[in-house]
Protein backbone atom coordinates (compact mmCIF):
# COMPACT_ATOMS: atom_id res chain seq x y z
CA UNK A 1 0.00 0.00 0.00
CA UNK A 2 1.45 3.70 -0.49
CA UNK A 3 3.38 5.44 2.26
CA UNK A 4 2.75 8.70 2.96
CA UNK A 5 6.72 9.69 4.13
CA UNK A 6 6.12 13.03 4.25
CA UNK A 7 3.46 12.88 6.53
CA UNK A 8 5.44 10.69 8.65
CA UNK A 9 8.59 12.80 8.73
CA UNK A 10 6.68 15.84 9.48
CA UNK A 11 4.94 13.66 12.50
CA UNK A 12 8.36 12.49 13.42
CA UNK A 13 9.99 16.12 13.10
CA UNK A 14 7.52 17.40 15.52
CA UNK A 15 8.21 14.89 18.17
CA UNK A 16 12.18 15.41 18.13
CA UNK A 17 12.93 18.29 16.25
CA UNK A 18 13.98 19.12 12.74
CA UNK A 19 17.87 18.60 12.40
CA UNK A 20 19.60 21.50 10.43
CA UNK A 21 21.38 18.71 8.28
CA UNK A 22 19.58 16.53 5.89
CA UNK A 23 18.40 13.78 6.98
CA UNK A 24 19.27 10.52 4.80
CA UNK A 25 17.84 7.09 4.06
CA UNK A 26 18.63 4.17 2.20
CA UNK A 27 17.46 3.14 -1.11
CA UNK A 28 16.15 -0.48 0.12
CA UNK A 29 16.61 -2.57 2.67
CA UNK A 30 18.33 -6.33 3.06
CA UNK A 31 16.96 -8.02 6.21
CA UNK A 32 14.35 -10.55 5.73
CA UNK A 33 10.91 -9.14 6.94
CA UNK A 34 12.63 -5.52 6.00
CA UNK A 35 10.89 -3.67 8.90
CA UNK A 36 12.67 -0.10 9.10
CA UNK A 37 13.56 2.31 11.96
CA UNK A 38 11.49 4.94 13.52
CA UNK A 39 11.91 8.00 11.56
CA UNK A 40 12.76 9.75 15.01
CA UNK A 41 16.27 7.56 15.16
CA UNK A 42 17.25 9.23 11.74
CA UNK A 43 16.48 12.51 12.71
CA UNK A 44 17.87 12.46 15.96
CA UNK A 45 21.11 10.54 14.00
CA UNK A 46 21.62 14.02 11.91
CA UNK A 47 21.07 16.56 14.41
CA UNK A 48 23.94 15.09 16.71
CA UNK A 49 25.75 13.98 13.32
CA UNK A 50 26.09 10.61 14.07
CA UNK A 51 26.34 7.55 11.54
CA UNK A 52 24.42 4.32 11.52
CA UNK A 53 26.14 0.71 11.31
CA UNK A 54 23.62 -2.36 9.43
CA UNK A 55 22.65 -3.51 12.61
CA UNK A 56 21.45 0.49 13.93
CA UNK A 57 24.61 0.58 15.84
CA UNK A 58 27.01 3.99 15.75
CA UNK A 59 30.71 2.49 15.92
CA UNK A 60 34.18 3.74 15.89
CA UNK A 61 37.46 2.10 14.10
CA UNK A 62 40.72 2.24 15.23
CA UNK A 63 43.54 0.34 14.61
CA UNK A 64 44.53 -2.04 17.47
CA UNK A 65 47.90 -1.49 20.01
CA UNK A 66 48.33 -3.44 22.79
CA UNK A 67 49.34 -1.90 26.00
CA UNK A 68 49.94 -3.28 29.54
CA UNK A 69 50.82 -0.22 31.66
CA UNK A 70 50.15 3.29 31.93
CA UNK A 71 50.64 6.58 33.38
CA UNK A 72 47.88 8.72 34.67
CA UNK A 73 49.39 11.50 32.51
CA UNK A 74 49.86 9.76 29.35
CA UNK A 75 45.91 9.05 29.45
CA UNK A 76 44.73 12.32 30.55
CA UNK A 77 42.63 11.01 33.29
CA UNK A 78 42.62 12.80 36.91
CA UNK A 79 43.81 10.29 39.48
CA UNK A 80 40.61 11.26 41.57
CA UNK A 81 38.69 9.48 38.59
CA UNK A 82 41.18 6.48 38.33
CA UNK A 83 41.10 5.56 41.68
CA UNK A 84 37.17 5.24 41.70
CA UNK A 85 37.34 3.46 38.69
CA UNK A 86 39.91 0.44 41.00
CA UNK A 87 43.34 2.06 40.04
CA UNK A 88 44.64 2.77 43.59
CA UNK A 89 48.04 1.44 43.28
CA UNK A 90 51.02 1.63 41.19
CA UNK A 91 52.31 -1.77 39.71
CA UNK A 92 54.90 -2.01 42.34
CA UNK A 93 51.88 -1.81 45.09
CA UNK A 94 52.54 1.72 45.84
CA UNK A 95 49.31 3.90 46.42
CA UNK A 96 48.49 6.18 43.24
CA UNK A 97 49.37 9.96 44.39
CA UNK A 98 51.27 11.23 41.82
CA UNK A 99 50.50 11.28 37.35
CA UNK A 100 54.13 9.93 36.83
CA UNK A 101 53.68 6.73 38.42
CA UNK A 102 53.49 3.55 36.27
CA UNK A 103 50.31 2.13 36.67
CA UNK A 104 48.91 -1.73 35.37
CA UNK A 105 46.10 -1.59 32.92
CA UNK A 106 43.05 -3.88 33.74
CA UNK A 107 42.54 -6.55 30.76
CA UNK A 108 39.08 -5.25 29.99
CA UNK A 109 39.86 -1.48 29.96
CA UNK A 110 40.64 0.61 26.98
CA UNK A 111 41.82 4.25 25.70
CA UNK A 112 40.24 6.01 22.81
CA UNK A 113 41.59 8.25 20.28
CA UNK A 114 40.45 11.78 20.62
CA UNK A 115 38.47 11.29 17.46
CA UNK A 116 36.55 8.52 18.90
CA UNK A 117 35.81 10.16 22.25
CA UNK A 118 34.58 13.29 20.27
CA UNK A 119 32.69 10.86 18.33
CA UNK A 120 31.05 9.03 21.05
CA UNK A 121 30.18 12.21 22.43
CA UNK A 122 28.03 12.90 20.03
CA UNK A 123 26.43 9.43 20.25
CA UNK A 124 25.51 9.82 23.81
CA UNK A 125 23.90 12.93 23.22
CA UNK A 126 21.97 10.88 20.27
CA UNK A 127 21.22 7.93 23.16
CA UNK A 128 20.04 10.28 26.02
CA UNK A 129 17.69 12.39 23.42
CA UNK A 130 16.03 9.38 21.79
CA UNK A 131 15.54 8.09 25.27
CA UNK A 132 13.76 11.00 26.62
CA UNK A 133 11.86 11.54 23.52
CA UNK A 134 11.10 8.56 21.65
CA UNK A 135 11.04 6.07 24.88
CA UNK A 136 10.01 8.53 27.40
CA UNK A 137 12.45 7.49 29.64
CA UNK A 138 15.08 9.43 31.88
CA UNK A 139 18.80 10.30 30.12
CA UNK A 140 21.58 7.72 30.60
CA UNK A 141 24.82 9.63 30.20
CA UNK A 142 24.51 12.76 30.83
CA UNK A 143 27.75 14.10 29.57
CA UNK A 144 28.73 17.33 29.43
CA UNK A 145 32.09 16.91 27.96
CA UNK A 146 33.59 14.32 26.13
CA UNK A 147 35.79 13.19 29.46
CA UNK A 148 32.42 12.82 31.28
CA UNK A 149 32.52 9.34 28.99
CA UNK A 150 35.19 8.07 31.06
CA UNK A 151 34.38 5.18 32.99
CA UNK A 152 31.29 3.83 30.22
CA UNK A 153 31.30 0.87 28.91
CA UNK A 154 31.75 -0.38 25.29
CA UNK A 155 31.85 -3.02 23.17
CA UNK A 156 35.05 -4.23 20.81
CA UNK A 157 34.16 -6.25 17.89
CA UNK A 158 36.32 -7.41 15.01
CA UNK A 159 34.97 -7.29 11.40
CA UNK A 160 34.02 -10.61 10.13
CA UNK A 161 32.93 -12.07 13.63
CA UNK A 162 30.23 -12.19 15.90
CA UNK A 163 30.96 -12.00 19.24
CA UNK A 164 31.50 -8.61 21.24
CA UNK A 165 33.58 -8.33 24.39
CA UNK A 166 32.54 -5.55 27.11
CA UNK A 167 35.59 -3.14 27.50
CA UNK A 168 35.93 0.08 29.69
CA UNK A 169 36.78 3.55 28.48
CA UNK A 170 39.67 4.82 31.00
CA UNK A 171 41.46 7.46 28.96
CA UNK A 172 42.05 8.95 25.62
CA UNK A 173 45.22 9.27 23.14
CA UNK A 174 46.08 11.45 20.66
CA UNK A 175 47.46 9.14 18.48
CA UNK A 176 44.94 7.48 16.09
CA UNK A 177 44.86 4.09 17.82
CA UNK A 178 42.84 2.30 20.53
CA UNK A 179 45.38 1.09 22.95
CA UNK A 180 43.77 -2.17 25.19
CA UNK A 181 45.57 -4.93 27.04
CA UNK A 182 46.42 -8.22 24.43
CA UNK A 183 43.94 -10.22 26.33
CA UNK A 184 41.04 -7.94 24.73
CA UNK A 185 42.40 -7.77 21.58
CA UNK A 186 42.57 -11.56 21.83
CA UNK A 187 39.32 -11.73 23.45
CA UNK A 188 38.14 -10.14 20.03
CA UNK A 189 40.01 -12.89 17.80
CA UNK A 190 42.57 -10.71 17.19
CA UNK A 191 46.54 -11.35 17.48
CA UNK A 192 47.44 -7.52 17.87
CA UNK A 193 49.05 -7.02 14.57
CA UNK A 194 47.80 -3.73 13.48
CA UNK A 195 44.29 -4.56 12.82
CA UNK A 196 41.48 -2.02 13.06
CA UNK A 197 38.05 -3.20 15.00
CA UNK A 198 34.96 -1.33 16.06
CA UNK A 199 33.90 -0.07 19.15
CA UNK A 200 30.03 0.60 20.37
CA UNK A 201 28.58 2.09 23.31
CA UNK A 202 26.65 -0.21 25.17
CA UNK A 203 23.99 1.68 25.77
CA UNK A 204 23.70 2.68 22.02
CA UNK A 205 23.92 -1.29 21.27
CA UNK A 206 21.35 -2.23 24.07
CA UNK A 207 19.00 0.20 22.68
CA UNK A 208 19.84 -0.11 19.17
CA UNK A 209 20.41 -3.12 18.24
CA UNK A 210 18.57 -5.20 16.55
CA UNK A 211 19.22 -9.12 14.25
CA UNK A 212 16.09 -7.63 12.29
CA UNK A 213 18.26 -5.06 10.56
CA UNK A 214 20.59 -7.26 9.12
CA UNK A 215 20.53 -8.69 6.00
CA UNK A 216 19.16 -11.55 5.31
CA UNK A 217 22.38 -12.86 2.69
CA UNK A 218 25.47 -15.08 3.26
CA UNK A 219 27.56 -13.14 5.74
CA UNK A 220 25.12 -10.69 6.71
CA UNK A 221 25.11 -11.79 10.30
CA UNK A 222 28.65 -11.01 10.33
CA UNK A 223 30.44 -8.02 12.11
CA UNK A 224 27.35 -7.70 14.18
CA UNK A 225 27.58 -8.40 18.11
CA UNK A 226 25.16 -11.10 18.52
CA UNK A 227 26.94 -12.37 21.22
CA UNK A 228 28.62 -10.46 23.99
CA UNK A 229 31.45 -11.93 26.38
CA UNK A 230 31.12 -10.02 29.64
CA UNK A 231 34.29 -11.37 31.49
CA UNK A 232 37.72 -12.53 30.02
CA UNK A 233 38.85 -15.64 30.96
CA UNK A 234 42.43 -16.03 30.30
CA UNK A 235 42.47 -19.25 29.32
CA UNK A 236 39.47 -19.39 26.90
CA UNK A 237 41.32 -16.50 24.32
CA UNK A 238 43.22 -17.39 21.28
CA UNK A 239 47.09 -19.26 22.56
CA UNK A 240 49.03 -16.98 20.74
CA UNK A 241 48.35 -14.39 23.73
CA UNK A 242 49.52 -17.27 26.64
CA UNK A 243 52.75 -16.59 25.13
CA UNK A 244 53.24 -13.12 26.08
CA UNK A 245 56.34 -13.31 28.28
CA UNK A 246 55.78 -11.80 31.99
CA UNK A 247 59.38 -10.64 33.16
CA UNK A 248 60.77 -7.47 34.52
CA UNK A 249 64.19 -8.68 33.12
CA UNK A 250 65.81 -11.08 31.04
CA UNK A 251 68.66 -13.51 32.09
CA UNK A 252 71.79 -13.17 30.34
CA UNK A 253 71.22 -16.56 28.42
CA UNK A 254 68.76 -15.04 26.63
CA UNK A 255 70.90 -12.89 24.96
CA UNK A 256 73.75 -15.37 24.46
CA UNK A 257 70.85 -17.52 22.41
CA UNK A 258 69.78 -14.80 20.22
CA UNK A 259 73.39 -14.33 18.99
CA UNK A 260 73.06 -17.99 18.15
CA UNK A 261 69.24 -17.36 16.20
CA UNK A 262 67.92 -20.25 18.05
CA UNK A 263 64.23 -21.48 17.48
CA UNK A 264 61.96 -19.70 20.71
CA UNK A 265 61.29 -23.27 22.16
CA UNK A 266 64.89 -23.63 22.72
CA UNK A 267 64.58 -20.91 25.41
CA UNK A 268 61.34 -21.67 27.13
CA UNK A 269 63.06 -23.30 29.94
CA UNK A 270 64.09 -20.15 31.30
CA UNK A 271 61.20 -17.51 29.89
CA UNK A 272 58.17 -16.91 32.10
CA UNK A 273 54.65 -16.44 29.75
CA UNK A 274 51.46 -15.89 30.40
CA UNK A 275 51.13 -19.51 30.09
CA UNK A 276 52.94 -20.02 33.08
CA UNK A 277 50.28 -17.92 34.80
CA UNK A 278 47.16 -19.29 34.01
CA UNK A 279 46.28 -21.14 36.95
CA UNK A 280 47.40 -18.21 39.22
CA UNK A 281 45.68 -14.92 40.65
CA UNK A 282 48.49 -13.07 38.81
CA UNK A 283 46.88 -14.42 35.47
CA UNK A 284 46.47 -10.65 34.27
CA UNK A 285 49.83 -9.17 35.90
CA UNK A 286 53.07 -8.61 33.10
CA UNK A 287 56.14 -7.25 33.44
CA UNK A 288 57.90 -4.44 31.17
CA UNK A 289 61.77 -4.63 30.81
CA UNK A 290 62.38 -0.77 29.69
CA UNK A 291 60.28 2.29 30.96
CA UNK A 292 59.47 5.08 28.57
CA UNK A 293 58.35 8.19 28.60
CA UNK A 294 55.35 9.03 26.86
CA UNK A 295 53.24 5.74 25.07
CA UNK A 296 52.18 8.43 22.69
CA UNK A 297 55.69 9.53 21.30
CA UNK A 298 54.93 7.70 18.16
CA UNK A 299 53.71 8.00 14.74
CA UNK A 300 50.41 9.44 14.90
CA UNK A 301 49.02 8.31 11.73
CA UNK A 302 49.68 5.12 10.49
CA UNK A 303 51.51 5.03 7.01
CA UNK A 304 48.95 2.45 5.05
CA UNK A 305 46.31 5.65 5.64
CA UNK A 306 47.82 8.49 4.48
CA UNK A 307 49.61 6.49 1.14
CA UNK A 308 47.81 6.84 -1.88
CA UNK A 309 47.25 3.86 -4.19
CA UNK A 310 47.79 0.26 -3.83
CA UNK A 311 51.20 0.53 -5.61
CA UNK A 312 53.09 3.27 -3.31
CA UNK A 313 51.59 1.01 -0.36
CA UNK A 314 53.45 -2.07 -1.73
CA UNK A 315 56.09 -0.27 -2.75
CA UNK A 316 56.90 1.20 0.75
CA UNK A 317 56.49 -1.69 2.00
CA UNK A 318 58.78 -3.71 0.61
CA UNK A 319 61.07 -1.00 0.67
CA UNK A 320 61.26 -1.03 4.47
CA UNK A 321 62.09 -4.69 3.80
CA UNK A 322 64.73 -4.38 2.15
CA UNK A 323 66.41 -2.38 5.25
CA UNK A 324 65.36 -4.92 7.67
CA UNK A 325 68.13 -7.83 7.89
CA UNK A 326 65.35 -9.66 9.85
CA UNK A 327 62.80 -9.48 7.09
CA UNK A 328 63.33 -11.89 4.00
CA UNK A 329 61.96 -8.92 0.96
CA UNK A 330 61.30 -11.89 -1.28
CA UNK A 331 59.36 -13.59 0.97
CA UNK A 332 57.57 -10.68 1.25
CA UNK A 333 56.53 -9.90 -1.92
CA UNK A 334 55.41 -13.44 -2.45
CA UNK A 335 52.79 -13.32 0.28
CA UNK A 336 51.48 -10.18 -0.73
CA UNK A 337 51.15 -11.76 -3.89
CA UNK A 338 49.89 -14.76 -2.31
CA UNK A 339 47.68 -13.58 0.33
CA UNK A 340 46.29 -10.75 -1.31
CA UNK A 341 46.71 -10.00 -5.06
CA UNK A 342 45.99 -13.60 -6.75
CA UNK A 343 42.80 -14.09 -4.41
CA UNK A 344 41.65 -10.57 -5.20
CA UNK A 345 42.25 -11.17 -9.01
CA UNK A 346 40.54 -14.32 -9.13
CA UNK A 347 37.84 -13.66 -6.90
CA UNK A 348 36.67 -10.30 -9.12
CA UNK A 349 36.66 -12.37 -12.62
CA UNK A 350 34.61 -14.90 -10.88
CA UNK A 351 32.25 -11.86 -9.55
CA UNK A 352 32.31 -10.38 -13.51
CA UNK A 353 30.68 -13.33 -14.76
CA UNK A 354 28.43 -13.85 -12.19
CA UNK A 355 27.76 -9.80 -11.83
CA UNK A 356 24.18 -8.01 -11.97
CA UNK A 357 23.20 -5.26 -14.66
CA UNK A 358 21.76 -1.92 -13.05
CA UNK A 359 19.48 0.72 -14.45
CA UNK A 360 21.02 4.48 -14.61
CA UNK A 361 17.51 5.50 -13.71
CA UNK A 362 15.59 3.82 -11.57
CA UNK A 363 18.87 1.59 -10.07
CA UNK A 364 16.41 -1.69 -10.45
CA UNK A 365 18.90 -4.36 -10.97
CA UNK A 366 19.08 -7.47 -13.57
CA UNK A 367 20.81 -10.80 -13.35
CA UNK A 368 20.57 -10.53 -16.90
CA UNK A 369 20.11 -8.04 -19.66
CA UNK A 370 16.80 -7.91 -20.76
CA UNK A 371 16.36 -8.46 -24.96
CA UNK A 372 15.05 -5.22 -24.76
CA UNK A 373 18.36 -3.80 -23.74
CA UNK A 374 16.79 -1.66 -21.70
CA UNK A 375 15.21 -1.26 -18.05
CA UNK A 376 11.64 -2.66 -18.09
CA UNK A 377 10.41 -0.53 -15.80
CA UNK A 378 11.77 3.02 -17.00
CA UNK A 379 13.09 2.42 -20.46
CA UNK A 380 16.41 3.55 -19.16
CA UNK A 381 20.38 2.49 -19.60
CA UNK A 382 21.55 -1.11 -18.39
CA UNK A 383 25.36 -0.59 -17.34
CA UNK A 384 27.61 -2.96 -15.80
CA UNK A 385 28.19 -3.33 -11.92
CA UNK A 386 31.93 -5.28 -12.44
CA UNK A 387 33.85 -3.11 -14.62
CA UNK A 388 36.96 -4.53 -16.48
CA UNK A 389 39.42 -1.92 -14.19
CA UNK A 390 38.24 -3.75 -10.86
CA UNK A 391 39.22 -7.26 -12.11
CA UNK A 392 42.87 -6.59 -13.83
CA UNK A 393 43.82 -3.48 -11.35
CA UNK A 394 46.49 -6.02 -9.49
CA UNK A 395 47.81 -7.81 -12.50
CA UNK A 396 50.46 -5.61 -13.80
CA UNK A 397 52.08 -4.70 -10.30
CA UNK A 398 51.95 -8.71 -9.53
CA UNK A 399 53.65 -9.35 -12.77
CA UNK A 400 56.14 -6.32 -12.01
CA UNK A 401 56.99 -7.70 -8.47
CA UNK A 402 57.73 -11.21 -10.04
CA UNK A 403 60.50 -10.09 -12.14
CA UNK A 404 62.05 -7.76 -9.59
CA UNK A 405 62.18 -10.34 -7.01
CA UNK A 406 63.06 -13.07 -9.16
CA UNK A 407 59.97 -15.19 -7.57
CA UNK A 408 59.51 -19.01 -8.46
CA UNK A 409 58.63 -19.69 -11.52
CA UNK A 410 55.23 -21.88 -10.16
CA UNK A 411 54.06 -18.34 -8.97
CA UNK A 412 54.58 -16.98 -12.50
CA UNK A 413 52.74 -19.70 -13.63
CA UNK A 414 50.14 -19.04 -11.79
CA UNK A 415 49.72 -15.33 -12.41
CA UNK A 416 49.98 -16.55 -16.49
CA UNK A 417 47.23 -18.71 -16.16
CA UNK A 418 44.92 -16.11 -14.63
CA UNK A 419 46.01 -13.48 -17.18
CA UNK A 420 44.82 -15.67 -19.88
CA UNK A 421 41.76 -15.57 -18.07
CA UNK A 422 41.14 -12.51 -17.86
CA UNK A 423 42.39 -12.31 -21.94
CA UNK A 424 39.59 -14.56 -22.88
CA UNK A 425 37.09 -12.64 -20.47
CA UNK A 426 37.72 -9.17 -22.35
CA UNK A 427 39.28 -10.29 -25.93
CA UNK A 428 38.86 -7.46 -27.95
CA UNK A 429 38.24 -7.25 -31.59
CA UNK A 430 41.40 -6.60 -33.90
CA UNK A 431 40.82 -2.96 -35.62
CA UNK A 432 42.53 -2.69 -39.14
CA UNK A 433 42.92 1.20 -39.45
CA UNK A 434 41.06 1.84 -42.98
CA UNK A 435 41.27 4.72 -45.32
CA UNK A 436 39.36 6.79 -47.84
CA UNK A 437 40.70 4.39 -50.08
CA UNK A 438 39.61 1.27 -49.65
CA UNK A 439 35.50 2.40 -50.02
CA UNK A 440 36.34 3.30 -53.55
Amino acid sequence: RPVDIKALYRKAAAKVGTPKKMVKGVVGMTSAYKIPEPIEKGILRAKHDVYVFKDGTARFDSTDMPMTHFTPREIGTSLEKLRSLGYTHDHRGEPLMLESQVVELLPQDILLPMEGIKYFYNVSKFVDELLVKVYDQPPFYNARSESDLVGQLIIGLAPHTSAGTLGRIIGTTDRKVGYAHPFFHAAKRRNCDGDEDGVILLMDALLNFSKGYLPSTRGGRMDAPLVLTTRIDAKEIDDEAHGIDVMYSYPLEFYEKTLEGVMPKEIRSFMEVVGDRLDSDKVFSTGFTHDITDIAMGASVSRYTSLGEMREKVEHQLGLASKLRAVDTKDVARKVIESHFLPDLAGNLKAFSKQTVRCVGCNAKYRRIPLSGVCRKCQGKLILTVHKGSVEKYLKITKEMIDKYGLEDYLRQRVDILERSIDSVFEEEPQSQVSLVDFL
